[in-house]
């Protein structure tokens, strides 16, 4: 048993340590009480998300079968979907480019909830130093609202989405092959893991440390693997 815990404390000890705004590589000493680490607080943890959100161009939707699906009635199904942070009027609400024909938004037509999982991928180049389980990934609990009109008429939002997605626009709404529409995932509640718990913060965060986010914590936010 002993030899076990030790392997397991080794183990912890060599993993990255992940911290605010800065967070360093995998080559980081073990965590000490006269390293001066803290666990990064709830609002930076914020900020974190925040940051993984404008970085991300894909997620998973989940959403309920409806009961009339024979398959699989009421199963929660999650699919991956294009998204981006485009909303000009409600900055942090994850824009998509809703098909009538996609399983996710037909769910949400027949009654279900939505939420949108994301988690944080590092460069390629540098992605080996670090562990999937030691990175921030976190769950976006969300209500489907579809975005005015009035905030459509800039055409910021069309030019947003296909900066992520070029190839959205095929789809975009008006085209001749699936009806769709622009809309935006209003979070109603934050799901956060930061990585491992004794070096980050792991739990729920308040929709209004989500929404008090600015631009400027967002762009000075480095996760790992970016350049500083």
């Amino acid at each position: 048993m002993r030899l076990i815990e030790a392997f397991g404390f080794l183990l912890a000890s060599s993993l990255p340590v992940l911290a605010f705004p800065a967070l360093p590589g995998a080559n980081q000493l073990p965590i000490s009480s006269d390293a001066g680490f803290r666990i990064p607080s709830v609002h930076e943890s914020a900020v974190m998300a925040r940051r993984i959100l404008r970085l991300s161009s894909i997620g998973t939707l989940s959403t309920n079968l409806p009961s009339s699906d024979h398959h699989a009635q009421e199963y929660p199904i999650g699919m991956p979907d294009y998204i981006a942070d485009c909303d000009p009027t409600k900055p942090g609400s994850p824009t998509v480019l809703a098909m009538s024909i996609a399983t996710s938004f037909r769910n949400v037509a027949a009654g279900s909830h939505i939420s949108l999982s994301l988690r944080y991928e590092p460069p390629a180049d540098v992605a080996t130093k670090y562990t999937v389980a030691s990175l921030p990934r976190f769950s976006l609990m969300t209500t489907l609202e579809d975005i005015p009109e009035g905030d459509l008429k800039h055409g910021t939002v069309s030019q947003c989405f296909t900066q992520y997605h070029p190839d959205a626009k095929w789809w975009l709404p008006g085209n001749r092959i699936h009806t769709s529409r622009w809309a935006r995932l209003v979070v109603t509640g934050i799901y956060w893991v930061g990585g491992f718990g004794d070096r980050a913060y792991i739990g729920w965060i308040p929709v209004e440390e989500w929404n008090s986010v600015t631009e400027t914590e967002i762009n000075a936010c480095r996760l790992p693997g970016e350049e500083k």
